[in-house]
């Protein structure tokens, strides 16, 4: 008879992994003063999820956990070991535990950015540079840092946040908050976090999270499809496909935008004509880009909110994403094959942007 997996880490394990991610974020306290608070504050976040963890692997033979959630811990453990095993990705121990934060939202995210320029406002931090969001545990906190900005001039986006990655620095389990999502949501979030342990430029957000996006759908798809499940493979191709659309909508958009901040009008014309761009924008949204989009609401979209803090949120996990489909599609739609030639490629020349990297691929 099969001895039972233990449904929690060893105390000391756990204690070891609190203890150096404490260490991390003493050392970026005394690197960047300003932060002390919020980084105190993830990293008690951090170390209570930490100490929480209890593994996939025993949860998911557990009779007493309710079936559903059965079923989605076996689909993780699927994903993550095709992700290893299929798709070439550095899975580590990344989703092989399992951590219930306790509420429906993990985090929430903020991005700023000024009035007339689509600069974003940007975080430092030790390890992964240049960041043009930040992620509040405490709602009331996020809230807050929202209104000085708002008050300093910014416009402001906030939006939930139901998963992260520390890199591969630690053992990120499944939270969850991720469980409220389709199956084929779930997968793609595996794969798409997994994907950062693999390749990661520091300060290159909108590449890394953009190419964390084409894995993880692109993986999805082909997960599904190594299972015969063609409905869910093709749901999520449908889906990638919509975030491509969107990623030109929002390119688009970014241009008009541009255009019109450099176009030397006095301020307050800046201000009126912008939101006759962000009107026809949504018009756009509700109309002809509506009836192209396959798996996402148009009319929710539409009433999210629209200025440049969330042009660039949506831009920082959708640039360039056609740039990686047209490599995939000539490496014989092997997400694998994909993977591997960008890393090996950006590794070979850490230092140039991954973006020209990309093009240079691309290149017959």
């Amino acid at each position: 008879m099969r001895r039972p997996l233990p449904l929690r880490l060893p105390l000391w394990k756990a204690l070891v992994g609190v203890a150096g991610f404490l260490a991390v974020a003493t050392i970026a306290v005394v690197l960047v003063s300003a932060e002390v608070r919020y980084l105190m504050r993830a990293a008690y976040e951090e170390a209570r999820i930490l100490l929480k963890r209890r593994s996939l692997e025993a949860l998911a033979i557990d009779t007493t956990v309710a079936p559903d959630r059965r079923a989605a811990f076996e689909l993780v453990l699927a994903a993550r070991t095709f992700a290893a095993d299929s798709l070439g990705l550095e899975a580590g121990d990344t989703y092989t535990t399992f951590s219930d934060v306790g509420r429906d939202t993990l985090l929430l995210v903020i991005s700023a950015s000024p009035k007339t320029s689509l600069e974003p406002y940007v975080w430092r931090y030790p390890i992964v540079g240049r960041v043009p969001y930040k992620g509040f545990f405490r709602v009331a906190a996020a809230r807050a840092a929202a209104e000085r900005l708002e008050a300093d001039g910014y416009d402001t986006y906030l939006r939930p946040a139901g998963a992260f990655s520390t890199l591969g620095w630690f053992n990120d389990p499944l939270l969850s908050t991720a469980l409220y999502r389709d199956p084929v949501s779930l997968v793609a979030t595996v794969i798409h976090e997994i994907a950062h342990n693999t390749l990661y430029v520091p300060g290159a957000t909108k590449f890394n999270e953009s190419f964390a996006s084409f894995a993880g759908y692109r993986g999805a798809e082909a997960f599904f499809a190594s299972r015969g499940e063609m409905s869910s493979a093709q749901r999520a191709a449908r889906m990638w496909q919509d975030e491509i659309e969107l990623a030109d909508f929002f390119h688009r958009l970014a241009q008009r935008l541009e255009d019109l901040y450099s176009s030397g009008y006095e301020r307050d014309e800046v201000l009126t004509q912008r939101e006759v761009l962000f009107a026809a924008a949504r018009d756009t949204l509700l109309g002809q880009l509506g009836g192209r989009l396959q798996t996402y609401r148009a009319e929710s979209l539409a009433r999210r909110t629209l200025n440049n803090a969330s042009v660039i949120a949506a831009q920082i996990y959708r640039t360039n994403l056609a740039s990686f489909d047209i490599l995939y599609h000539r490496l014989d739609c092997d997400v694998a094959r994909t993977v591997a030639a960008l890393t090996t490629a950006i590794q070979r020349d850490p230092a140039a942007d991954p973006y020209q990297t990309l093009a240079q691929l691309m290149a017959p």
